[in-house]
């Protein structure tokens, strides 16, 4: 009885600009709301790349009780999809309910189904998530709880990452905090990706993230002297800190810059009251996997969900595919100044 009669005074529609307000607030309540639910993300995503937002919300009455955040992507590699969301590593539906969620989740089917889309992903963070069932296996995230005492901490890491940290901790490092200017995060992060045969995010993204999220998002930088050796990008989220970006001056691997940002980071969390640190995402069986495991880190799967709508197999565009071996290997031998080009049009197609 009591399904039914949710089945019958909840409804969903778009969303209207009068109900950002509300819609963030549902956000920030719920248990497995992440900055790429808010609308800050859509109008990211939306000024940054041009997708169009088909943001679907939950109501009863007046009330916003679930929402789904999707963007409507079409372009000649992925062909026509519905994604919740576009370059974040969390999205889906965050319902009060299961009755709730399977009416977001019908009603995005129905949605895919009019615009002839090939398929719906929903980038589900948690399995209480999940409506349908997951059906990509690719990705792991790490988190690590996170307190005031930096002793028990370090002394709590693995050996061999605490030597390392150690060893971080006797250069010249400085960090500086709440840098609004994103060229020098724009230069290494570019740099770094080049080098991994991948393309870059366009300036104005930088720009766009920290215009529409104020002190939610925080880039960073790592200073040896007068060069800036790393840096990151983060999202500062209730009680959380996720590093989203990061990147180090690959010339300076020696001194471990990179590891003395992370231990920066996850120190000045717990300082500043933060309870999570939020490593983020990774492929299994990479670079960043191994880095980031080796940090007491509680590892855990992304129960990712494609519901195919016209396609009729699983996509698969992810950099690991073997399809992409040779352009990723010819693009790392690209000059710099070309893949920064290159990348305001190729990364659209990779969302």
């Amino acid at each position: 009885m009591a399904s039914a009669a949710i089945a019958v005074s909840v409804s969903v529609r778009s969303l209207r600009p009068q109900d950002f307000e509300q819609w963030d607030e549902f956000v920030f309540a719920h248990p497995h709301g992440s900055p790429f639910h808010l609308t800050a993300w859509k109008k990211t995503i939306e000024e940054s790349f041009g997708y169009r937002p088909v943001y679907l919300a939950a109501t009863e009455g007046p009330r916003i009780c679930g929402v789904l955040p999707l963007f409507y992507v079409r372009n000649p590699v992925i062909g026509k999809a519905l994604i919740s969301s576009p370059f974040a590593v969390y999205g889906g539906i965050l319902a009060e309910s299961p009755e709730v969620a399977r009416r977001l989740y019908e009603r995005a089917q129905r949605f895919g189904a009019k615009l002839a889309v090939d398929y719906l992903e929903l980038r589900n963070a948690f399995p209480e998530q999940c409506v349908g069932e997951p059906n990509v296996s690719r990705y792991v995230t790490f988190v690590q709880d996170v307190g005031p005492d930096e002793e028990a901490f370090l002394a709590g890491l693995p050996k061999k990452t605490r030597n390392v940290v150690r060893k971080s901790l006797k250069q010249r490092f400085h960090m500086e905090y709440g840098v609004k200017d994103p060229a020098n995060f724009d230069r290494v992060h570019s740099r770094n990706m080049r080098r991994l045969g991948t393309p870059c995010f366009p300036r104005r993204y930088l720009e766009r993230l920290l215009a529409n999220f104020g002190k939610m998002v925080d880039i960073r930088e790592v200073h040896l002297g007068d060069e800036v050796v790393a840096v990151s990008l983060n999202f500062l989220f209730r009680g959380e800190m996720h590093t989203y970006h990061a990147a180090a001056d690959t010339r300076y691997n020696a001194l471990a810059p990179n590891t003395f940002q992370y231990y920066d980071h996850l120190c000045w969390a717990g300082r500043n009251g933060y309870k999570l640190f939020d490593f983020g995402r990774s492929k299994r069986d990479t670079g960043p996997f191994e880095f980031k495991k080796h940090w007491n880190t509680l590892m855990r799967e992304l129960p990712y969900e494609i519901v195919l709508i016209r396609r009729k197999e699983l996509p698969n565009f992810s950099p690991a595919n073997p399809r992409f071996r040779l352009a990723i290997r010819a693009w790392s031998l690209l000059p710099l100044p070309v893949t920064r080009v290159a990348s305001r049009f190729v990364l659209r197609l990779f969302p």
